[in-house]
């Protein structure tokens, strides 16, 4: 295939990332396909650092080989003579089983002139954000970038550079194979294809699965799930990691895609669902949650820097039963204001589980009255 049909071919399918944003795969290499560059990149998001989530190493442990499969038809694709994957540090395991699956694909001649080499970041959740990442691997502070230009257009030393996960990846070989329509009647149709969740929390089967998109959260909880142990009632779930919205049980029955999520207030992100059952303190996890965040800012922009520390005080006042109805409006405030002034994804999301819990569990705020 001419690297035009097997774009065409992706973008067909609607394969969108699997990672937070969700875009049309397909257009994304067509933007650095079309771009004028001496030369061109080809990164892999293996910066698993969302906690809850490890589907992305069950896939490289298990099936290196349909990574490095994506990854070249990409670069033959784009026109990339050199890939990278940028493997979360915590990951060290890994590192030799993508290094053997490398060795063994250019010993049978399958790579040809295209090389990926694999680099270990330090441990910055930061760095799961792209141009975090792309600012890692040329050796510098792990931050995120001003946007625009976008990496399709200048990433990776100010080239041409696609920037996908393992899972999108990993999808690419399949579509190419039994094609775009093929693809595209899996699961819903605005985001087809399958996702894999990782569950974790309060249900019997705490593991990990694939399914197609249009399967429900209820269904993940109480089929895939087992429900919930001991006989206790469901509290909250949380999909995406913790960066993601805490859903109430009225919108369980909302599928597993990317709309579908964003439509109830929530996202889909990394796929990792932590469920939580009546006997949870839910403060204590936003607590937890929100000194997160406050940890894992680079400290680049301001709404960022300062907005996290803020929640994570509030949050303590509010745990330790010293809040007061102002810092709930301060909170709202605060994060709406986040959402959108922050430079990242980070800042951006890190009120979200806060925001969420306010709107569908307000009676957990018990604080005092003025």
């Amino acid at each position: 295939m001419k690297p035009e049909e097997l774009i065409d071919e992706v973008r067909q399918s609607k394969l969108r990332g699997r990672g937070g944003a969700g875009f049309n795969c397909g257009q994304k290499w067509y933007f650095a396909y079309t771009a004028r560059a001496d030369e061109k990149f080809v990164i892999c998001n293996a910066d698993e650092g969302e906690p809850g989530t490890y589907k992305d190493r069950i896939i490289m442990e298990n099936d290196p080989h349909v990574l490095i499969e994506g990854m070249t038809i990409c670069a033959t694709a784009i026109g990339a003579r050199q890939g990278y994957i940028y493997l979360r540090g915590e990951y060290p395991q890994v590192v030799n089983i993508l290094n053997t699956a490398i060795d063994q694909a250019k010993a049978r001649g399958l790579l040809d002139d295209f090389d990926i080499e694999v680099r270990s970041g330090a441990g910055a959740y930061v760095c799961g954000e792209e141009t975090a990442l792309i600012e890692s691997i040329e050796g510098k502070r792990g931050e995120p970038r001003y946007k625009p230009p976008y990496p399709p257009v200048e990433g990776l030393w100010n080239q041409p550079t696609i920037v996908n996960n393992v899972e999108t990846f990993a999808a690419v070989p399949a579509i190419v194979k039994n094609g775009a329509s093929w693809y595209a009647s899996i699961g819903h149709p605005d985001y087809p294809g399958t996702k894999i969740v990782t569950l974790t929390g309060d249900v019997n089967n705490r593991t990990f699965f694939e399914v197609p998109t249009n399967t429900t959260i209820r269904e993940i909880i109480y089929e895939f799930g087992g429900g919930i142990p001991a006989g206790k009632k469901f509290k909250a779930v949380q999909v995406g990691g913790t960066s993601g919205a805490f859903i109430p049980e009225e919108n369980l029955d909302t599928p597993l895609a990317f709309d579908t999520m964003t439509a109830i207030g929530a996202t889909l992100g990394s796929g990792a669902v932590l469920v939580l059952d009546e006997s949870r303190n839910l403060i204590d996890v936003l607590t937890r949650i929100s000194g997160f965040f406050q940890h894992e800012s680079c400290g680049k922009c301001a709404p960022c820097r300062e907005g996290t520390m803020r929640l994570y005080d509030l949050m303590l006042k509010v745990n330790n039963g010293t809040g007061k109805p102002q810092d709930i409006k301060i909170m709202q405030k605060l994060g709406n204001v986040m959402a959108i002034s922050c430079l990242c994804g980070l800042g951006q999301a890190a009120p979200a589980p806060i925001l969420s819990s306010l709107e569908h569990f307000p009676a957990d705020f018990n604080v005092k009255l003025m």
